[in-house]
């Protein structure tokens, strides 16, 4: 994020405390330069600042098995909401269920636009009334519609691996550019000079 000189990076809440020591390091080489050569970069944490693993256990991760792929098919994705987890103790529609560590409604805080919806099921739940299968049901929906689209330009691509890595050179070679000339700044303000 320093080489760009980027000011704000969008993180999830478990990376909020590197953007804060980059951030040190970053006023400590505008203190020894005596002008402000790099920029500090705040981080921008979405709602929802980190995902549980549809298990309800830890963040999700693909070693443990408890994520859904950007890649999955739509049974897949069927698949995963079924198996979230969800209030234990709601056994039947009729109890009243916790949405606090519910994994299905941290996905649709994160995922749903539909803010007043999401929040008429969040009521309905609480006071009991609202079965697990009508809430994973709009999380799928809400996935569903989400992931398509990702998955068909995936699924483009990887039919032209030509095309993919053109890309990814230019890419390089633009990064490359713009990290060239933040070391050059950040030399030149330190006084620091190599011979090229």
């Amino acid at each position: 994020m320093t080489s760009f000189k980027a000011t704000i990076v969008p993180v999830g809440q478990d990376q909020a405390p590197l953007v804060e020591q980059t951030n040190e390091v970053v006023r400590r080489i505008n203190r020894q330069a005596g002008v402000d050569v790099l920029p500090e970069a705040h981080a921008l944490i979405p709602r929802v600042g980190r995902l549980p693993g549809i298990d309800g256990k830890a963040k999700m991760s693909k070693s443990q098995g408890n994520t859904i792929q950007l890649s999955a098919t739509a049974d897949e994705i069927r698949e995963a909401v079924r198996r979230m987890f969800t209030d234990p103790n709601h056994l039947k529609a009729s109890d009243p269920g916790c949405v606090e560590g519910n994994v299905v409604f941290t996905y649709l805080d994160a995922f749903d636009e539909d803010r007043i919806t999401v929040e008429d099921l969040k009521a309905r739940y609480i006071r009991g009334g609202l079965g697990d299968s009508i809430v994973k049901k709009r999380l799928e929906d809400v996935l569903q519609a989400l992931l398509a689209p990702i998955r068909d330009r995936r699924c483009a691509l990887a039919r032209d691996p030509g095309y993919v890595l053109q890309v990814v050179k230019r890419g390089t070679a633009r990064a490359r550019e713009i990290t060239d000339t933040t070391l050059r700044d950040v030399r030149a303000a330190l006084g620091l000079f190599t011979l090229d």
